[in-house]
């Protein structure tokens, strides 16, 4: 006779409880009848299930559907307030919050200027609060920020080792801002983050291997194996921009903050001294490749020198990493859109073994700060969800 596994029953609950919520995220309201169906309940269970999900207060009733005979049937959803997260993207100049229920939708939104001098703690503090007071979130409903950063994560502390374009961003800044704000705060790369809102609703849908390649001020790469990213053990991987490559200055600074690599080809500065060769003067690099794109032929050699440039670092990746997907973001990337993927697909297949298919991002706006969302979202619901137990 097998032993009895203790807890069992209370198992099963839990995890009826968390299938039925995730069919509520994702199908929209349902009556119980429905979840039933939907899980493989029986009637009587599925009222259980309920009952148990309105006394926690996840769901309520948000209407009725008419049936037949009888009736009508009530209609239940998630409560949207029952948890809040914060995403929050840093650079150079401000900080941009955004603040979404647990059902995902953005209720607030604040853009804070930086000044050279200011500290990053009161910074942010003030971009999550005035988020938070804009969407209508109590402080304490917070579960998670996520902040999105350039340079790199360590992925054992959680803490900034060095960002490129926020030397007052440095080891010592996540506790900092844990203690100021009370609340479950994480840092993650922005160029990762991208990455993970093209998988959740650009170009990325459904593929597990694909590489991220990040073209604007800075230059960098995300890495997604098995559907999952890749950071490396230093929260290095994919940082391109310091790829040597034949004919660019090759630093040997070990503050990593001189300019060399496969950056100094690629990036917006390059981009627009690229275009201006061929008599695209614009005010900035997404400017200038939408002119040529616009020209027609006549903007052909500027795209192809560009192309042949972006091509050295996605060819250099796909031999180490043979891709099914190279998704070009930035600034750069979405100024060329389908016109310059295409002839960075042409060219890496060109020069070569490997021919990734190459397409433009389709993460219409505030990729990095859409991806702190997403990834404060998973673990938040994972918490309130997973607490059914």
């Amino acid at each position: 006779m097998s032993a009895r596994l203790p807890g069992t029953p209370r198992l099963l609950r839990a995890l009826n409880d968390r299938a039925a919520l995730e069919l509520l995220l994702s199908r929209g309201p349902l009556t119980r009848a429905q979840l039933g169906e939907l899980t493989g309940l029986s009637k009587v269970t599925a009222s259980q299930l309920v009952e148990r999900l309105e006394e926690r207060g996840l769901v309520a009733r948000v209407g009725e559907q008419a049936g037949g005979r009888g009736p009508n049937a009530q209609m239940y959803a998630v409560v949207p307030t029952t948890a809040f997260v914060v995403g929050v993207e840093a650079g150079p100049a401000h900080v941009v919050a955004g603040v979404a229920d647990i059902m995902g939708n953005i209720v607030g939104r604040t853009d804070v200027a930086i000044g050279d001098g200011d500290d990053p703690v009161k910074v942010v503090h003030a971009a999550v609060v005035e988020a938070a007071t804009a969407g209508g979130a109590p402080i304490e409903r917070i579960r998670r920020i996520v902040l999105g950063t350039p340079g790199l994560v360590d992925p054992k502390s959680g803490e900034i080792t060095f960002a490129w374009d926020l030397p007052r961003w440095h080891r010592g800044l996540l506790t900092a801002l844990r203690d100021d704000l009370g609340r479950p705060v994480m840092f993650e790369n922005d160029v990762n983050l991208a990455a993970i809102a093209e998988q959740h609703s650009g170009a990325a849908i459904g593929t597990q291997d694909f590489v991220l390649v990040w073209l604007d001020r800075g230059v960098g790469t995300a890495v997604v194996l098995g559907g999952r990213l890749h950071r490396g053990s230093a929260g290095a991987a994919g940082e391109i921009g310091y790829l040597p490559v034949a004919g660019t200055q090759v630093s040997r600074d070990a503050s990593r903050r001189s300019k060399s690599g496969f950056r100094t080809l690629v990036d917006a500065v390059a981009v627009r001294a690229i275009a201006k060769t061929h008599g695209f003067k614009a005010a900035g690099a997404a400017e200038a490749i939408r002119a040529a794109i616009a020209a027609g032929t006549a903007g052909s050699p500027f795209l192809d020198e560009l192309a042949r440039r972006i091509s050295l670092g996605v060819a250099s990746v796909g031999l180490v990493l043979d891709p099914e997907l190279v998704v070009l973001a930035g600034e750069i990337g979405q100024a060329g859109g389908a016109d310059l993927a295409q002839r960075v697909q042409h060219e890496v297949a060109a020069i070569a073994v490997v021919s990734p298919r190459v397409v433009a991002t389709e993460v219409a706006a505030e990729p990095v700060l859409h991806g702190a969302i997403l990834t404060g979202l998973d673990a938040v619901r994972e918490e309130v969800f997973g607490s059914t137990a």
